[in-house]
């Protein structure tokens, strides 16, 4: 009786899991990975999802168990990546390049402003975004507090930079993680893809952010010598453990980028390479800063996703996208660039994105692309998502940590203030990758 209610309402049981879900998630009430597990056990305990897979009689397909719907590579490649960049930052390489490139500047505060946000733009393109602004923010309080004036200007820039920077690789933004192993696309697609338009729109919104900042980040000649002559000569703690992560950074990265070529996958490479460097470490001090709370969250999720797309409400909702966008690949590419910049910024983009690969890789099938490259509908995705994380400060986890970590500062960014800046660079955002998407594959 319960199976039989189970099996005819499964779509709408695991619909509003992932609804209520999403709006838990979104209000910040409850801790996201919290949310995740809790729907993650109700979708088990009503059976949405089986725990072993089988062969269904009726129909001779094979029914994937609930071990099928979590995408191990995104995790285990974000597990690599986590414990790599942890080592790697004790060394105090990060801290060293900020303060190197501060001090070609000669102290001049837009061009202050325009590297920092270069060096986040360019830093969150291979570490993921939260790591980037942890590394870059006491930088920037330090800089801020000899230029005596307001730091927020600089982290704001800085948010906006790590957001814009992480689309343009695989491992620069964890959306882009999840569209890649559901589209197949390699480290090297990602680059080919979307460097340029990422490069553009950086110009294009840095530029603006420091016309707008201009009289916030004025100082005094003094202060600039200041720090064009701040001492860098200490700031490498440990050499032996640079040189250590420094090869084995290029290594992985390389690995990624040769992906083509090898057909190993980038878990591998960031699952070897931490690996490695933890042969060198006290292992159970790097697993503490691990960020088990993000890796938990994704496994609750995909459970949860899982559930909905093994129910029908995957292909419910890929053949409404179809109706609505009447089988046009130009209408569909830019409904999902702008449907999902604006919703990426409203909720948090993991979960959102986590739900719309699997959307896509039914849409794909149905709505014909003859153009040559992969499918647009990824990249509006990519883009999307990522730039959308820009439109309010609980767009992206990266957003969300600068303004708690401004606030404990005594420099508070309200929700209004940095929507102000952010809508403006969402717009432009979008705006930039409709041209470009549209010259690159549907003119």
């Amino acid at each position: 009786m319960f199976e039989d209610f189970i099996a005819t309402h499964g779509m709408l049981i695991s619909g509003s899991i992932l609804i209520i879900s999403y709006i838990l998630i979104a209000s910040e009430k409850i801790q996201k990975s919290v949310v995740a597990l809790v729907g993650a056990s109700l979708t088990l305990m009503f059976g949405l999802l089986p725990f072993h897979g089988y062969i269904d009689s009726q129909t001779g397909k094979y029914i994937k168990d609930v071990f099928g719907y979590i995408s191990f590579d995104v995790i285990f490649l974000l597990i690599g990546m986590m414990i790599i960049v942890n080592i790697a930052s004790r060394s105090g390489m990060f801290k060293w390049l900020a303060l190197q490139v501060l001090k070609l500047t000669k102290g001049h505060p837009k061009l202050v402003l325009f590297t920092l946000a270069a060096l986040t733009a360019i830093l969150s393109a291979f570490l993921d975004n939260v790591t980037t602004v942890v590394l870059m923010m006491p930088i920037t309080f330090a800089i801020a507090k000899e230029y005596d004036t307001d730091p927020v200007p600089f982290l704001i820039s800085e948010v906006l930079a790590s957001n814009i920077g992480g689309t343009a690789t695989l491992i620069g933004d964890p959306p882009n993680i999840i569209i890649g192993t559901r589209a197949g696309l390699s480290f090297m697609d990602f680059v080919n893809e979307l460097t340029l338009i990422v490069a553009i729109i950086f110009i294009f919104v840095i530029s603006i952010l420091i016309f707008l900042f201009r009289k916030s980040i004025k100082t005094t000649p003094e202060k600039m010598a200041y720090v064009a002559n701040l001492d860098n000569s200490k700031t490498i703690e440990d050499r032996g453990l640079m040189i250590r992560s420094l090869i084995i950074l290029f290594l992985v990265i390389t690995g990624f980028v040769t992906h083509d070529i090898t057909h190993i996958d980038a878990y591998v490479f960031a699952l070897t390479g931490a690996s490695c460097l933890l042969l060198f470490e006290k292992p159970k001090e790097i697993y503490k800063d691990v960020e088990w709370l993000t890796i938990f969250f994704f496994v609750g999720l995909f459970i949860i996703i899982g559930a909905f797309e093994a129910n029908g409400g995957i292909n419910f909702l890929a053949d409404k996208l179809i109706q609505l966008t009447g089988g046009s690949i130009k209408t569909a590419t830019m409904f999902i660039l702008w449907g999902s910049g604006i919703l990426s910024g409203i909720i948090d983009n993991i979960p959102y994105t986590a739900t719309m690969a699997p959307l896509i890789d039914q849409v794909q099938h149905t709505i014909p692309y003859t153009g040559t490259g992969h499918n647009p509908l990824w990249w509006a995705l990519s883009l999307g998502a990522c730039l959308g994380g820009n439109l309010t400060i609980i767009g992206a986890a990266a957003n969300v940590l600068v303004s708690e970590t401004a606030t404990v500062k005594g420099y508070p960014i309200s929700f209004f203030r940095f929507m102000k800046y952010g809508m403006l660079a969402t717009v432009i955002s979008l705006t930039l990758s409709s041209i470009y998407l549209y010259i690159r594959y549907l003119h």
